[in-house]
């Protein structure tokens, strides 16, 4: 009994020894020194810190700077009022246009083969790569009093620079890339066996894309509607260029804010930026909630 302790004892210990002696595990080729990744993490935290989190903390900031009255006496300025009125009406407008183009330039492009798909491709990524403040000059050019089309609009009664038509024009022209591009890669590799079997069963076009399509691309559409609204209400540019600084016909919310800084209304000017961001923060929030609450409808659908 006692020898067999003894051994047990000493077969314990070899092993304490031999685990002891195994040398340290070592880094996978991949993974980055700890130290590295600190760096790496602080860098991106002082990254976002300066350029986004403190910026935005700024606005509000200076909204309030004389307190909640002032804050709010920015917003019974008619000129105040006009401006945000116009900006949701241009929104209203651009986002349910670019919705119907974005389903129907993504659906051409992922379910068809055709001539010229490479060029439809490159004109929907053109507005990220032209300057907004050149885009509403190209649309002064064509539809102002005397553009190319000037004469026939004004014989028709019909205004477009300087009236919400251009700008909601020119909202759409630099939005119109947000929702198709969000659908385009998820329709090309979902690819068309769905709605071939639906087809198959004898569902119409209509029904396919009710029933079939449109439910495996909502969340992609989702987030691409969040997007181009957001981009939409916080244009600047082209809408710039376009609307004449009409204060309180065609001036949205970001020219308002413009109007209001140089002429050293800073509170004002903050108050109404507030206001705009908050828009921003309300589509972010909504969107990261989505994600959150839907996450495993979202998983299936990558999976499917």
């Amino acid at each position: 009994m006692s020898d067999g302790s003894v051994v047990f004892a000493v077969s314990t210990d070899e092993t304490v020894d031999a685990v002891d002696a195994r040398p340290p595990a070592r880094r996978l080729p991949t993974e980055e020194a700890p130290w590295v990744r600190r760096l790496l993490i602080g860098l991106a935290v002082g990254f976002l810190g300066l350029f986004l989190l403190l910026p935005l903390v700024t606005v509000f900031m200076e909204a309030f700077r004389k307190g909640a009255g002032a804050f709010l006496q920015a917003f019974a300025d008619p000129a105040a009022v006009d401006a945000i009125i116009l900006t949701l009406v241009v929104a209203a407008i651009a986002v349910p246009a670019n919705l119907v183009f974005g389903v129907a330039a993504a659906w051409a492009v992922a379910k068809f083969d055709f001539r010229g798909k490479a060029f439809l491709v490159t004109l929907i990524d053109l507005p990220f790569s032209v300057s907004p403040v050149v885009a509403g000059l190209v649309y002064v050019l064509l539809y102002a009093s005397h553009g190319l089309f000037g004469g026939l609009l004004q014989w028709a009664g019909i205004q477009i620079i300087f009236a919400l038509p251009g700008l909601v024009m020119a909202t759409i022209f630099v939005t119109f890339p947000f929702i198709a591009r969000e659908l385009i890669p998820l329709m090309e590799e979902l690819g068309n066996a769905d709605e071939e079997a639906a087809l198959t069963l004898g569902a119409s076009g209509f029904r396919m894309f009710w029933t079939v399509t449109l439910p495996n691309v909502k969340w992609a559409l989702l987030y691409g509607v969040l997007l181009c609204n957001a981009r939409a209400m916080g244009e600047f540019g082209a809408v710039s260029v376009v609307s004449g600084h009409i204060r309180g016909y065609t001036n949205t919310m970001p020219l308002h804010i413009e109007i209001l800084y140089n002429e050293y209304q800073f509170v004002a000017a903050f108050a109404v930026a507030s206001l705009l961001a908050a828009l921003a923060l309300v589509t972010l929030g909504i969107k990261s909630w989505l994600e959150h609450r839907y996450a495993g409808d979202l998983a299936a659908g990558h999976r499917h």
